[in-house]
């Protein structure tokens, strides 16, 4: 009886993660088939783009402002065009989603995806763009690290500028360079400064996370983790155990009584479960 019952209970586990796993796949529906993902390495923190990790030598010569300028620009402390062709890290560790010469009033650009473990447990998502580049270093799908350089200080498409970095933060991941068919707030962007400062040092887990991409003028991904997660309390020598539908459970108990447990009983079992 012991083997029986222990049986019944390894089984009526086994079940409910199958159950688990369709449920969620029937949940998520086309927006989990059609949604594309790649990996990167979770952030343990964000620093400057400019004079890592700190911004030693730069100053932010015209700040972030909704329904204004919406992102930082950050110059050399040598002034005029002193800086032009210095470093650019990423942020954070992340995923390049975006490389390439926008022209326009962009010139070179490059959007990096992080992912990241916010104040709610849960991973969140944002893109970093760093704009006006004289060069760009790094390419579409490439993996980078805090603090890498991915490109040098320019001034922007034909030299149109002085020198600097324009640097943006969203919490939008749909934006790419479409920025006039979304809200010029701060529902769609950080401030810089203010997330930087709030993110500094983050718990270091060293591991990838998936990462959605191909998000631009589609559905925003972060949207779908809005909700703080609430974890049971769980103390020491308890069970939690998942439910099992009552019509499974029945069929459960019929055949793993000790006069049913045949072989010719627990090779049908599968088949009684899935209606065949």
């Amino acid at each position: 009886m012991t083997v029986i019952h222990c049986y019944s209970s390894a089984f009526r586990l086994l079940l409910a993660c199958l159950f688990g796993v369709v449920g969620l796949l029937g949940l998520s529906g086309e927006s989990a088939l059609g949604q594309s993902y790649t990996s990167a390495r979770l952030a343990d923190g964000f620093d400057y783009p400019v004079g890592k990790p700190d911004a030693y030598g730069y100053y932010v010569y015209r700040g972030f402002s909704s329904y204004g300028h919406l992102g930082e620009d950050w110059n050399g402390n040598g002034g005029g065009n002193s800086d032009e062709g210095d470093p650019i890290y990423s942020t954070a560790n992340g995923v390049v989603i975006f490389s390439e010469d926008y022209h326009k009033g962009w010139g070179n650009v490059i959007i990096i995806r992080h992912a990241y473990r916010g104040n709610n447990g849960q991973i969140s998502f944002i893109d970093s763009l760093y704009g006006h580049l004289k060069v760009r270093s790094v390419k579409v799908g490439q993996q980078v690290t805090r603090g890498q350089v991915v490109g040098t200080m320019g001034r922007g498409p034909y030299r149109m500028y002085a020198a600097h970095l324009h640097f943006e933060i969203r919490k939008d991941l749909r934006v790419g360079m479409r920025r006039e068919l979304y809200p010029k707030t701060t529902t769609t962007y950080h401030s810089p400064r203010t997330f930087i400062n709030a993110h500094r040092r983050l718990r270091l887990e060293d591991r990838l996370v998936r990462i959605p991409i191909n998000t631009f003028l589609k559905t925003n991904p972060n949207k779908i983790f809005s909700d703080a997660i609430n974890l049971p309390e769980v103390s020491s020598g308890t069970t939690v155990r998942p439910q099992v539908p009552a019509d499974i459970d029945l069929i459960i108990e019929e055949e793993t009584e000790a006069a049913a447990a045949t072989p010719e009983k627990s090779r049908s079992l599968l088949d009684k479960l899935l209606g065949r």
